[in-house]
């Protein structure tokens, strides 16, 4: 029988044919912790080391600030100091607050196809998107994966989502996963992997990609895993990593607990509403609905395509005053080829806000909180109560071009009355 894409990464870590429900201890090739979850981690680790910190290998343990960066209270700037003083006393990366979400960078100077990543927050999953067993660990296991070298998994089942048809214009990658997670539930992948294949993920660009794979934890799913193609090569390659390409992909007769077909060509600009993200809706039924503020970043769209994308419909028009748009950058590094490009400057000139390459608004503690019943359009991954700082606010998400048309309406807008 064949292997799913989890099994197969699974099998070559372990080093011997695994299959679902099997639990196995694996090497990993890349662990990391920020700002949220590192303290922790590294109280654990003190804890399991007789108060001595170590890393199995310097090259291979990143510790990133970005979740509140730079720091708003004298609290979090403590927080921050244990991390700087754990890099300095081992010798493990460090990405300080300038340089982005600890997801974005991975993907830009890290994650390999076949790798296993274990990363204290959820959204680790991002990496699937190359072809890796990414996936997010609460900070005790990734402490002892920074310290070992080593981590346990349960080999999961795998549901299989076959997307074919192009995507209509104005309809976009985010649209799409909004759409797959209504189908799937917000538990309906607990601890599985989600793999995303056919003919329209062949023809998806990584950043895309990445989309897809970072929101799959939103349905419950432990890793969201796309084949590792040429399209994942030429990233690499312009990544300046060429050389970390192989091919990972499923094998055709893989066994499945679930295939879900979806008609890309059948999907509208998609809402998620208030307060779970499977709360999935068509724009239009809430087409018209008030907005206070509209925001475009995070991990899950905060790349340079999804900032060339505000910027083109915002170009030579301004935001609505009654709406505050607030723009954050996933990363340094998108941040200067936006900035290159021009993108940051339209988004500027039509009243935008430029953040700090962070998690910014969407973790909620750091800028860009909202008041009391006030209502935000945001390009994110979460909505749910207090997710951004306020649990009497309303959170809806939606994709870059949703959010653009709605900071120039004031209003939930179709981007395609826009584009």
């Amino acid at each position: 029988m064949g292997k799913t894409m989890a099994e197969k990464i699974i099998s070559e870590a372990f080093g011997q044919n695994v299959t679902k429900g099997e639990i196995v201890v694996v090497d990993v090739d890349l662990a990391f912790v920020n700002d949220a979850s590192g303290p922790l981690a590294v109280e654990k680790m003190k804890a399991a080391g007789n108060g001595q910190l170590k890393v199995f290998d310097k090259e291979k343990v990143v510790v990133f600030i970005d979740h509140a960066a730079p720091s708003c209270h004298r609290e979090l700037s403590n927080t921050h100091k244990v991390l700087r003083n754990m890099a300095n006393a081992t010798g493990a990366k460090m990405h300080d607050i300038d340089q982005g979400v600890c997801h974005q960078v991975a993907i830009e100077k890290y994650t390999k196809p076949g790798d296993i990543v274990a990363g204290a927050d959820s959204h680790t999953c991002t990496g699937g998107a190359l072809g890796a067993f990414s996936t997010g660990m609460g900070a005790t296991d990734v402490g002892i994966a920074i310290m070992l070298g080593q981590t346990w998994l349960r080999v999961p089942d795998s549901i299989k989502v076959n997307v074919t048809g192009q995507l209509q214009k104005g309809v976009y990658a985010k649209d799409l996963i909004l759409h797959i997670i209504g189908i799937i539930g917000a538990d309906g992948a607990n601890y599985k992997a989600i793999e995303f294949v056919g003919e329209t993920i062949d023809s998806l660009d990584m950043d895309s990609r990445f989309t897809l794979s970072n929101m799959v934890v939103e349905a419950g799913a432990k890793v969201g895993l796309v084949p590792s193609d040429k399209i994942t090569k030429d990233y690499l390659k312009k990544q300046g990593r060429e050389f970390d390409w192989k091919e990972v992909k499923p094998d055709p007769e893989a066994d499945y607990e679930t295939v879900i077909n979806v008609d890309a060509s059948l999907i509208e600009p998609t809402i998620s509403m208030p307060h779970t993200v499977d709360n999935v809706k068509p724009l239009k039924d809430c087409n018209g609905v008030k907005v206070n503020q509209v925001f475009v970043g995070s991990c899950t769209n905060g790349r340079l395509s999804d900032l060339k994308i505000v910027s083109s419909i915002l170009k030579g028009k301004q935001i609505n005053k009654s709406i505050r748009l607030i723009v954050s950058p996933a990363s340094k590094e998108v941040m200067e080829e936006a900035i290159n490009q021009g993108y940051i400057t339209e988004i500027i000139k039509s009243g935008g806000t430029i953040f700090s390459p962070s998690c910014g608004p969407c973790f909620g503690a750091h800028g860009g909180i909202l008041g009391d019943e006030e209502v935000c359009l945001s390009t994110q991954n979460r909505n749910f109560k207090g997710r951004m700082g306020n649990p009497e606010a309303f959170i809806y998400l939606g994709s870059p071009a949703t959010a653009a048309a709605t900071a120039l309406a004031g209003e939930i807008t179709d981007p395609r009355e826009v584009l």
